[in-house]
């Protein structure tokens, strides 16, 4: 197959939602009716021992929540379908607003009862600026929620989002009896059987027939036929380059746990989807089609498999052919890197692969090369744009509570804070370390994995910090920034690529210390 069909028949996607708005079970569904798994986990039952596909960390098993991000690639309809799992949790955000750098397009899950949550604005928002193409699922229609005509306004208004209903439900929860379909013009009847992996599907082009009657009874016929001319009367026609261009936003009902409107939404998604985008660097924008390779990484995992050690950085590739072998240049270091074992991930399953297309998403074993954001090409020297690291919110102390295993706990925090889901600040005045996070769930998960994937206990000690920021001063003979450092030497630390922070222990004397030392420039990320 030729190279531009390769790049075209890529879909590279994120799902994105509030916790628990089934954004994980529809994924597996996704799975099941691309034929890449046999039979989907379920992400609470504790009594079925299968669990979920994309939640692989023994911490997700146990808690039913996602804390990664996980990457699942299948074929479907001749087309290489690459999902990225998020986690939904506002405490794992950042690893989903850093893995919405390397999608093309994104599901946003709403639950049909609970409509708009905060987290979800929160998404959506980030994927409005980057102009990323959205698709809105919304879920759970077996259950009571609220009326359709209710959410759509819900999603332009909360969302900011211009929408156009592609399906339609009809009824909702007891009453409910199927979709119907209008950007295929048929009928699927809900059966309410979860072992029925697809439902019955009738071909209806016209809503006017009297064997719509007969499918549904009368007054559910009526009342689709008024809706659905209402629909289509009050929202735009739906608008592929509007859709592309993030103008447009498509919308499906459907209920992801009976598998009810996934294969639907599946297959207008590999038709409408767009194939791998260009991306900005710090020196020009970089097309798919190019000869070159060029990725980035995107996110580092360390253990994916306990019994190895072995730490992955999830690279995706922007332009040209990734291959086995074959040396590249990482572009930070300045050396060239060859990689013999670079994988194809579904999950914590691997495989290894001798060659990779623009979206794909290819797993490199890392001995302690890579940092999120680093840019890997073939002798080019540009970086990537837009992979931050934000400034924590909840600070600790982090002590060793075993003084025996002082090694492995140095060694496990420093490789999960290369995974980016915390930063480690050590004071310039002591040297005792702080972990800070997005937010605060993410010190159970430290705990835990230091515990179970490396044999360290830590405990933890509330610290009075109120932001970090880093500085950067113009010039090093600078005498105000020789006076900033004498007299808030307590507050100054060092993360781990030794830049300096100002940890402000409240927000009146981060004012005071921005209004005094007027040369200094105080970052509230770390990309600058």
């Amino acid at each position: 197959m030729k190279f531009k069909d390769e790049i075209n028949r890529r879909r590279t996607f994120g799902i994105v939602s509030h916790p628990d708005a089934g954004k994980t079970t529809l994924t597996e569904k996704l799975l099941l009716f691309g034929g890449a798994i046999q039979e989907a986990g379920a992400v609470k039952s504790n009594k079925i021992k299968k669990g979920a596909t994309s939640d692989f960390m023994e911490i997700e098993r146990q808690r039913g929540i996602s804390v990664a991000t996980s990457v699942l690639g299948f074929e479907y309809k001749n087309n290489k379908i690459n999902i990225l799992d998020t986690p939904g949790h506002k405490d794992f955000a950042e690893d989903t607003f850093r893995t919405l750098t390397a999608v093309d397009s994104v599901i946003v899950v709403i639950d049909v009862a609970k409509g708009v949550e905060e987290q979800t604005e929160k998404l959506v928002k980030v994927c409005r600026m980057r102009n990323i193409p959205m698709i809105v699922f919304i879920n759970k229609l077996d259950r009571e929620g609220k009326d359709a005509f209710e959410l759509l306004d819900e999603i332009e208004q909360k969302l900011d989002l211009k929408v156009t209903p592609l399906s339609f439900p009809i009824g909702m929860g007891y009453d409910f009896k199927g979709i119907y379909n209008i950007w295929e013009s048929n009928i699927n009847l809900f059966t309410g059987d979860p072992r029925k992996d697809i439902e019955d599907t009738i071909e209806i082009t016209d809503l006017s027939t009297p064997d719509l009657n007969k499918l549904i009874g009368d007054e559910a016929a009526e009342n689709l036929r008024e809706e659905v001319e209402l629909a289509t009367g009050v929202y735009p026609d739906f608008d592929i380059e509007a859709y592309k261009n993030g103008s447009l936003q498509p919308v499906f009902f459907g209920s992801a746990l009976n598998n009810f409107g996934v294969r639907e939404l599946l297959d207008c998604f590999v038709n409408i989807a767009p194939s791998p985008r260009s991306k900005d660097s710090d020196s020009r924008e970089v097309k798919p089609e190019e000869d070159q390779f060029t990725g980035f990484v995107f996110k580092i995992h360390a253990n994916m498999d306990p019994r190895h050690r072995d730490r992955l950085a999830f690279v995706k590739v922007v332009s040209g052919k990734f291959e086995r072998n074959k040396p590249y240049l990482h572009v930070r270091q300045g050396k060239n890197l060859k990689f013999s074992s670079p994988n194809a991930f579904f999950a914590e399953k691997k495989q290894v692969v001798n060659e990779m297309y623009p979206g794909d998403i290819v797993g490199l074993h890392d001995t302690g090369n890579f940092k999120i954001g680093d840019t890997l090409t073939e002798g080019e020297k540009l970086m990537y744009k837009g992979i931050p690291n934000f400034s924590p919110e909840h600070f600790r102390y982090i002590n060793n509570a075993d003084p025996m295993k002082s090694k492995q706990l140095n060694k496990g925090i420093s490789q999960l804070m290369d995974e980016g889901v915390a930063q480690l600040f050590t004071l310039e005045m002591n040297n005792r370390k702080i972990i800070g996070t997005v937010g605060a769930l993410q010190y159970e998960v430290i705990q835990y994995r230091l515990e179970h994937e490396y044999g360290a206990k830590c405990t933890y000690e509330n610290v009075n910090i109120h932001k970090a920021c880093w500085i950067e001063a113009e010039g090093e003979n600078n005498d105000e920034f020789k006076e900033f450092k004498r007299i808030k030497s307590k507050y100054l630390a060092r993360d781990k690529r030794n830049q300096l922070v100002f940890l402000a222990d409240s927000a009146f004397s981060l004012q005071m210390a921005q209004d005094k030392y007027k040369t200094l420039k105080f970052n509230f990320t770390s990309e600058f």
